[in-house]
């Protein structure tokens, strides 16, 4: 292993200094391989490691590509693990949310376009007087996501979006056995777009502090 991280840390290297672009081919194998003073199979394996993370891409019969680098793309193998975690832990994953969101609602409620405020008025407009829980919730997330993507920040974006797994099955669950999820959920809602669309952004912060810190709540004493 410790010639494998060896080998991705000269390739890592090699990225960051501008020599392997976003997007750029890598020399022919042997070639890096001899360039790096690396045995061709250690710097398989750290190509097999980069591409697992999306650093690398590897094309059959066309060669190996550096990704675009995406904040988004580098931060899906985060969601890969992150969607292995259990009730049990989906709790540290709230808690987090509560720090990223309402700093995220605040950006949006700064740099939303105008058009983008209306869109995301839309998105509650859409879901219907008695919408199922699978309605609900995906309502719940497209609304969370239009906002994470309004903050301007796609790390941020990101890594809220690599939130969502384990905390959708919460929300389901809290949709199928608390009184008046759907109410609060609308209302909550309802005053985080008023505050973005009003550009206050502390009070969009609040209140998106509010929604999630009541899910974080209600979760704490079902799991309790």
């Amino acid at each position: 292993m410790a010639v494998t991280d060896a080998a991705i840390d000269k390739i890592k290297q090699m990225i960051l200094s501008g020599e392997l672009a976003p997007g750029s081919r890598l020399p022919k194998e042997a070639d890096l391989a001899d360039r790096l003073g690396l045995s061709r199979n250690s710097l398989r394996e750290a190509v097999r490691a980069l591409a697992l993370i999306n650093v690398l891409d590897v094309r059959q019969g066309d060669g190996t590509y550096v990704t675009s680098l995406e904040p988004r793309l580098l931060l899906d193998a985060m969601s890969f693990v992150v969607d292995f975690h259990q009730d049990d832990t989906v709790l540290q994953f709230f808690q987090v949310r509560r720090i990223l969101e309402p700093a995220a609602t605040a950006m949006a409620a700064t740099y939303m376009s105008e058009s983008e405020v209306a869109e995301l008025r839309k998105i509650l407009d859409e879901l219907p007087p008695d919408p199922s829980v699978e309605q609900l919730v995906a309502n719940d997330l497209e609304f969370h996501q239009r906002i994470a993507a309004g903050s301007g920040n796609a790390v941020l974006c990101s890594l809220i979006e690599s939130l969502s797994g384990p905390t959708t099955r919460a929300r389901i669950w809290r949709g199928l056995t608390q009184e008046n999820a759907l109410e609060k959920t609308r209302e909550q809602h309802t005053a985080i777009c008023d505050a973005i669309a009003a550009r206050q952004p502390e009070v969009a912060r609040a209140w998106a502090t509010v929604h999630i810190a009541g899910v974080e709540e209600w979760l704490r004493s079902a799991l309790a």
